[in-house]
């Protein structure tokens, strides 16, 4: 199958975008590929002080022969996504040691919680953590004693953070390994029943507590399809996972022979042996692209609209959210999970899961097929299952077909003709908007404004019982210079029960949302954001406003915004207090939403 016309075209205009930046990039991934491994490097007094602990891997290490592999962690267990993590250092050494070589756990890096800490002041750290996860593992790494590197990690902004980081060690093979979801417990869709008659008033603390608990209840990633499992498909899209290593549950016997073999895997990568694949070999612009339609194709997350783009970035590839509504336009939606659907991941993973879609898309010209992979060059070992054979693992053919229409369709038939997010522009800028949840009479909502510039005002207003109408409610100073662009998922529940109603409610935003959102039409991560210089600082409550997501349009419905004076917001309270002042140098350095919200600049050449 020939690919899509429009897939090609869009490939084709990254390539040429990015080519400036991407050649030096992959100039400096060249230079450090020709000074060979680089613990041939350091002097014996470096190389004893990084084998001292290393125990009974000590002569290996010092004869500079075997691989080492360096173990990136992001383990805590405060974070059911990560806490399996505390096992696998244990058996990836134990893979290496089989394979002949080494394995030293690298470095830690932070795992933060954004489920923790929605609502709360420690959110205005999460999309700020990205970044720091990328320094961190660049710290990791930066021994040079390593020949390939293993990263654990599965949540929000880990993933995304490693990535960046692996991009920057790009002339290192890497594998990254997976914790899995947790198995399923109450439903999401009851879950979130459950939180909307909270708000409302409608049931106690302890009930709302007894349905979250049954909820998330063990070790693993969070069932619903955010932000989480978002990353976990784009790594299996992107070729930096082992086929079909996404949804394994945790602490299971095909869960720990995935990450023996994920381990050997990446020794096997390193430029010791024959099969050499860095990572600035694997993450090219065809596999972004592929990232990007998976995003589509799945209703995945509109949190990676930012991350795909400072990942990509740090290899020196230029996306622009007009590549993701290009490809949006042709991506049909066939997976329906929770928020789109009531199957959650495991549901999705039974069903036929990422190896069914992938091979549907690539049967479809809708993905690259040739792309370079850690299982090998061509992503049709994506359609591969793994199973389980005398404790080690295997790969057969999927299914091929979908084992339950109702989570998973065809390209032919889909759930929806195009993909799971759209762009939005206007006289009030750019910003993005999640439409596989929500439902198509609620894709236009025209409707005065209220303007607000913190969360608690909005609550205070749904207390008051102030915001009966139809309405489009504007939460603005929410951006990253403001106050580190909290996910504001906290308000899903007022927004829906206003939507149930029956009013028309729309949301919109310089801040973002939940990846697991969607019912609530939403536009998000505006651009630019208001204490920049954004049209939304100068609204005012009463303004006609027009969300359409069908036209793809965000605009103010009336004349004299351009001639109004902005709003200036006091954000002296969110400048301090569970580490918020430590993070001002991010503020004051972080780019704008449509540029990834990074505070890294020169991967891009400019």
């Amino acid at each position: 199958m020939s690919i899509h016309p429009k897939v090609r075209a869009v490939t084709e205009r990254i390539v040429k975008r990015s080519q400036p930046s991407r050649t030096a990039y992959l100039a400096r991934m060249q230079a450090a590929e020709r000074k060979g491994p680089m613990r041939g490097h350091l002097s014996c007094s470096g190389a004893a002080h990084a084998y001292a602990g290393a125990g009974e891997d000590q002569d290996a290490l010092a004869t500079r022969h075997a691989g080492n592999l360096g173990v990136v962690t992001a383990y805590n267990d405060m974070l059911s996504a990560h806490q399996p993590f505390e096992r696998y250092p244990e058996i990836v050494r134990a893979a290496a040691r089989e394979a002949g070589g080494t394995a030293q756990v690298a470095g830690g890096v932070p795992a933060m919680c954004d489920g923790v800490t929605q609502g709360e002041a420690g959110m205005e750290l999460s999309l700020f953590s990205r970044d720091v996860i990328a320094m961190a593992a660049g710290i990791a790494l930066s021994h040079n004693t390593f020949d390939a590197a293993v990263f654990l990690g599965v949540c929000d902004k880990i993933v995304p953070g490693l990535v960046i980081a692996a991009q920057v060690f790009g002339h290192l093979p890497a594998v990254f390994l997976p914790a899995g979801p947790m198995t399923s417990g109450l439903a999401n869709d009851e879950k979130s029943k459950v939180r909307q008659k909270f708000a409302n008033g409608d049931v106690s603390r302890e009930e709302l507590m007894a349905a979250e608990m049954a909820a998330y209840h063990g070790p693993g990633t969070c069932t619903f399809y955010g932000t989480a499992n978002t990353n976990q498909m784009l790594m299996e899209f992107m070729g930096l996972h082992l086929p079909g290593a996404s949804f394994v549950t945790p602490n299971t016997g095909l869960r720990d022979a995935l990450t023996h073999e994920g381990a050997k895997r990446a020794l096997s990568l390193s430029a010791l042996d024959d099969n050499y694949t860095p990572v600035c070999q694997i993450l090219d612009e065809k596999a972004f692209v592929n990232g990007i339609i998976g995003l589509g194709a799945t209703g995945g997350s509109t949190n990676l609209l930012i991350h795909l783009v400072a990942m990509a970035r740090a290899g020196g590839i230029i996306l622009d959210w007009e590549d993701f509504a290009d490809l949006s336009e042709v991506t049909p939606l066939i997976a329906r999970v929770y928020p789109n659907g009531l199957a959650d991941v495991n549901h999705f993973h039974a069903a036929g899961g990422l190896g069914y879609m992938i091979g549907e898309l690539l049967s479809s010209g809708l993905l690259h097929p040739d792309t370079q992979t850690v299982a090998g060059v061509g992503l049709e070992n994506y359609t591969y299952e793994p199973k389980l054979a005398d404790g080690k693992v295997t790969w057969r053919a999927g299914a091929g077909k979908s084992l339950n229409d109702k989570v998973l369709a065809t390209v032919a038939e889909p759930f929806q003709a195009t993909g799971g997010l759209t762009r939005l522009q206007g006289n009030l800028g750019t910003g993005v908007m999640k439409v596989s949840a929500v439902a198509d009479e609620h894709r236009i909502v025209q409707a005065p404004a209220r303007v607000f510039e913190s969360q608690e005002a909005v609550k205070a207003a749904f207390k008051a019982k102030e915001l009966t109408e139809d309405v489009v409610v504007v939460l603005r100073f929410q951006g990253p210079r403001a106050n580190g662009m909290p996910e504001l998922h906290s308000l899903t529940p007022i927004l829906s029960i206003l939507q149930g109603r029956g009013q028309k409610v729309a949301f919109v935003t310089d801040g973002r949302m939940s990846g697991a959102s969607g019912k609530v039409p939403s536009a998000i991560h505006v651009t630019p954001e208001a204490l920049d210089g954004g049209p939304m600082a100068k609204l005012k409550d009463g303004d006609l406003i027009r969300v359409d997501a069908v036209a793809g349009t965000l605009a103010f419905l009336g004349e004299g915004l351009e001639a109004r004076r902005p709003a200036t917001a006091d954000l002296s309270g969110n400048m301090a207090g569970t580490g918020r002042e430590l993070f001002a140098v991010m503020r004051g350095a972080v780019g704008g939403a449509g540029e990834g919200a990074s505070i890294f600049g020169g991967f891009d050449g400019t």
